[in-house]
């Protein structure tokens, strides 16, 4: 269950890395966060391809891609609460850093246990 979390927070993670190089200007220590994340991503997908079917890490996959693509356009859209923004994407963007450093523990939980 674990792996199916991680893995959907990937995906959120790069429509969000996504969104913000085309609304902020990118820095080194993002692009370096970046990097980071896609090695946590190969290794999750090593995790995933040796513990589950093929098949199943890619249909979870696709899943969580449009799922994850759908939140970043509700948030993108608005979320508004009696006429003011619930959260914007400056939020999201700010708690990027978090996030990767998530990702990146949360991979390394998988191959401790």
């Amino acid at each position: 269950m674990l792996f199916y979390f991680t893995l959907f927070l990937l995906f959120l993670y790069f429509k969000l890395a996504r969104v913000h190089k085309k609304e902020e200007r990118v820095h080194q220590g993002i692009v370096a966060l970046h990097g980071f994340v896609a090695l946590m991503a190969l290794l999750l997908y090593g995790y995933g391809f040796t513990h589950f079917s093929l098949w199943a890490v890619l249909l979870v996959s696709f899943l969580f891609f449009i799922v994850a693509a759908l939140m970043i356009t509700a948030v993108q859209v608005g979320i508004f609460v009696e006429g003011k923004p619930l959260f914007g994407m400056g939020l999201l963007f700010k708690l990027m850093p978090f996030l990767g450093i998530f990702i990146g523990v949360l991979v390394g939980v998988l191959y401790w246990l």
